[in-house]
Parts: structure tokens; C-alpha cells; sequence
């Protein structure tokens, strides 16, 4: 009797030793994924994006906007202070180094200087940078504000979606009629997962080209950002 539960013991702090070990395991996992993840990308995105500012630095004429880094720089006041590098493509190798990117499919993303158009971005929400984190604060209204070489586009929010299907790309259309928008305009999307910490979903943000301003000499940010 006495050895069998000694057995009986044994097997319980074995059990036990055994969920204290794949605690720290899920910690760790947990640290790698929203803390680490992080600080990686977002090295590799102030990396590409001190290579933007140097090709522009460099360049006395105007240029094209796409360069091989990335194509310039998202500002969102409600959502931080930190700018977003936008780059071209959505895949995991792109979004993974802490920035935006811009859909090639699957329906192509127009660019803020196209006349007509629907700007369509997604960035992470938890890891690898979590440039759209607080997409959530976004409202009516607030500023969403792209940075070229040469001009800063001016958007204003006027549409939220808090939770949609993944498969749901008419989010994406050129004129994107489930905002409530019917004709052909200048439109910026903002695509994230939702809730947080899974990828269940997907939360929305739309907004309007309110106006465009040359960038000066100094680079002088527009009203809304100062």
C-alpha cells in the first residue's frame, strides 16, 4: 500500500514538474511572439526606412514614388506617434518587418497619386512590429496622412468596420460601396486582424483624400500632424 502510494506521489509531481515546464515554454513563446517579434521588425523597418529617406535625400529632381525599399510613410495620429513604412505586398515576408503593406492581389491597390482609386493597406496588429495595434481609436474624422518624396496626402476617416470575414476582399474595391461610398474617388483602407491577439477577422477603416500639400524644403508636416 505504502508503495503504491508512493507510485501514486511520484507520478503527480512528475505531472507536475511537467506543467510548470510547459508554462515557462508557453511563456517564452508568448514573450517571442508579442515582445521579441517586435523589436525585430522593427529594426529591419527603421533600417529600410533611413534607405527611403537617404534615396530621396539624394534625388534633386522629384522621383518616382515606388523605390526599392518602400514607397514612403503612413502617419496616424490616433493610432501614435510612430511613422509606418509602407512597402509593396502583403505577404507574411513583408508585413513581418514592421511595416504596411500594400495589396497586389487580391485586387490591386491604387497609389495616392493615381486621379481615382482605392489606397488599400494592411499592417500586423499584435507582433512583428503591431504598426495598426490601435486601429480600434480610429474615428470619424481623424487624419490618416501618407508621406511621398514629394507630397503629403491628407486623408480624413469616415468609416469603420469593427469585424468582418477574412474572405471579405470587396473591403478592398476601387470605389468600396460597403462603406456607403458609389462613385470613384480617392480612398485610403486600412485592413488589420481582429480581436486582438488572433486572426479571426478583420477590422476595417476607410477614409477620403481630403487634400494634398507639396513638401517643402524643411518637410513641414501638414496641420494635422504637428
Amino acid at each position: 500500500m505504502a508503495r503504491a502510494r508512493n507510485r501514486i506521489a511520484g507520478i503527480i509531481s512528475l505531472f507536475g514538474e511537467f506543467l510548470i515546464t510547459a508554462g515557462i515554454v508557453l511563456g517564452l513563446f508568448v514573450v517571442y511572439s508579442l515582445w521579441w517579434t517586435n523589436v525585430l521588425a522593427d529594426r529591419a523597418a527603421d533600417k529600410n526606412g533611413d534607405k527611403v529617406r537617404d534615396t530621396w535625400a539624394a534625388e534633386e529632381a522629384p522621383g518616382a514614388l515606388d523605390t526599392k525599399n518602400g514607397i514612403g510613410f503612413l502617419h496616424v495620429p490616433a493610432m501614435g506617434d510612430d511613422e509606418v513604412l509602407v512597402q509593396k505586398g502583403t505577404t507574411s515576408d513583408v508585413l513581418n518587418n514592421g511595416v504596411a503593406g500594400y495589396y497586389t492581389e487580391p485586387i490591386k491597390s491604387a497609389l495616392p497619386q493615381d486621379k481615382q482609386g482605392n489606397f488599400t493597406l494592411a499592417a500586423h496588429r499584435d507582433g512583428h512590429g503591431a504598426k495598426f495595434h490601435n486601429i480600434h481609436k480610429l474615428k470619424t474624422g481623424d487624419a490618416i496622412v501618407f508621406e511621398s518624396k514629394d507630397t503629403w496626402y491628407v486623408y480624413k476617416v469616415y468609416k469603420t468596420l469593427p469585424e468582418t470575414t477574412k474572405y471579405n476582399v470587396d473591403v478592398l474595391q476601387p470605389v468600396p460601396e460597403e462603406s456607403g461610398k458609389t462613385r470613384p474617388g480617392r480612398y485610403i483602407t486600412l485592413t488589420t486582424c481582429t480581436p486582438m491577439y488572433t486572426s479571426d477577422y478583420r477590422y476595417i477603416v476607410w477614409g477620403e483624400l481630403e487634400r494634398t500639400e507639396k513638401v517643402d524644403h524643411d518637410r513641414t508636416p501638414p496641420a494635422e500632424l504637428r
